[in-house]
């Protein structure tokens, strides 16, 4: 049923947009109530789907007039509940405005927006040399504009960088439904908006529009897979492989429970007694690829490795990607929820936060298996569990609580990819001071002085509580 006053709302909604890009039925919404991070939930009033800046624009002026808190939202690949619409309100998906505007390769440079998926964004660019760097693992479903707004990074964030460093110019939607455009040139005033709003999570701007830089494809690749009899040897070789002056592209990590789920799924052949599976690329100009292979290839054995396969020829390397990328959506397999945490420590303190990871998940009972962006330390634990089984949902939550702790002590973050959404609010007050936080607040009261853009993500109230209202 819905709610009387969300009625003329509606309405207007429909008439400025078209009835078929407005929902407003329960059996509509609750497709929308939650995001990748599954355990909390909550309906919104309604949901529009605009196809134009201009629509957006007018969508946060009735959202305005009518007192209604807007959630934008992208693939709802989020998974820390950015896209959780807090006390209801309006979730703008951005989904149909997926065109990509130009690709302009003299100037390096590509205009999206927002909705375009970062896959098609891949395959518009293919064959002309050059290649959007961010790639992360939901690269098939997730949009630029969600990267955007998480920041995100991916496995080849090592060597290439997150989002930010790909992002020249912005337009975007403001709480009053103004229309602001960040770039392509640098700021003359010399403020650093793209830093602010890049990683905002939709609480101080709808982006709609983004200017992204191309990257010139290197020459050449060497992509290794090694194969470890201990998750130890394996994060310590990725240590010394970065001590060793060798910068790769790319190093991930896969621990033995994901690779059992990854090899019932896909058949690639990979032996289910290995504790630890790592997939390194390094790249660049084909005359110092060999060297740099042999130097990772003797780190690796070094530690023990019993295997060090290389990729013969591009179908093989992107086989070996595809298994790295396409590990989530195996752990389906293995249980039929979970949880999957976004923690980041120095590389140095990898061995460590693995094995508290499978301390943390005995001691609540917990399965836990393991993907990781290793050469940046940021970790991906996946806690396995069934949301029907009350009891066990909160030991998930504890486990989860007490690994993000630990990366603290380690002297890391909560996150490096995920954002903070809803599930890590408590976590803001352990790694900032309140003079931070307050000035995080009154950049935010500046931008949104309603507070009605995606309530209660990101920043924890004044007052304590989890959430702002």
């Amino acid at each position: 049923m819905i709610a009387t006053a969300t009625i003329p709302l509606l309405r207007e909604l429909r008439r400025r947009l078209g009835a078929e890009n407005v929902l407003g039925a329960p059996s509509e919404l609750v497709v929308y109530e939650c995001d990748g991070f599954t355990i909390e939930k909550n309906r919104p009033d309604a949901v529009v789907f605009p196809r134009s800046t201009e629509q957006v624009s007018e969508v946060v002026k009735l959202c305005a007039r009518y007192g209604a808190s807007i959630v934008p939202r992208g693939a709802g690949t989020s998974l820390a509940g950015g896209c959780l619409p807090v006390g209801g309100g309006v979730v703008v998906m951005l989904t149909r405005m997926k065109r990509i505007l130009t690709i302009d390769l003299r100037n390096r440079m590509a205009v999206v927006e927002a909705g375009v998926p970062n896959l098609e964004l891949s395959r518009a660019l293919a064959g002309s040399g050059f290649h959007f760097a961010p790639d992360p693992s939901s690269q098939t479903a997730s949009t630029i504009g969600g990267n955007v707004a998480t920041n995100a990074g991916g496995p080849h964030t090592l060597k290439y960088g997150v989002t930010l460093n790909h992002v020249l110019g912005l337009e975007a939607v403001l709480a009053d439904g103004s229309v602001l455009q960040i770039g392509p040139v640098p700021d003359p005033a010399g403020l650093d908006l793209l830093g602010v709003l890049v990683g905002s999570e939709g609480t101080l701007a709808i982006v709609t529009k983004v200017w992204v830089r191309l990257t010139p494809n290197p020459e050449d690749y060497r992509t290794l897979r090694a194969i470890f009899t201990s998750v130890d040897d394996a994060t310590n070789a990725i240590s010394d492989i970065i001590a060793a002056g060798i910068l790769p592209a790319a190093m991930e990590l896969m621990d033995q429970g994901i690779i059992a789920a990854v090899e019932e799924a896909y058949r690639f052949g990979f032996p289910l007694d290995a504790k630890a599976i790592a997939v390194i690329e390094v790249d660049g100009p084909a005359a110092g690829l060999d060297e740099q292979e042999r130097r990772v290839e003797t780190i690796c054995r070094r530690w023990n490795a019993r295997e060090v396969l290389r990729a013969a020829d591009p179908r093989q390397r992107e086989l070996l990607w595809k298994c790295r990328k396409m590990a989530v959506g195996a752990v389906g397999r293995l249980s039929p929820s979970y949880c999957i945490q976004d923690g980041v420590v120095p590389r140095t303190r990898l061995p460590h936060i693995l094995r508290r990871i499978a301390e943390i998940g005995a001691k609540h009972r917990v399965r836990i298996v393991n993907v990781a962006h290793a050469g940046d330390g940021n970790v991906h634990p996946i806690l396995l569990f069934d949301e029907r089984d009350r009891d066990e949902v909160a030991r998930v939550l504890e486990a989860g609580r007490e690994v993000l702790a630990e990366c603290i002590a380690s002297g890391g973050s909560v996150t490096a990819e995920h954002g903070i959404g809803v599930e890590k609010l408590d976590f803001m007050s352990r790694l900032f001071a309140p003079a931070d936080l307050k000035a995080m607040r009154r950049l935010r009261e500046a931008f949104d002085p309603a507070g009605r853009l995606n309530p209660g993500k990101l920043l924890p109230s004044e007052c304590g509580a989890s959430a702002q209202t």
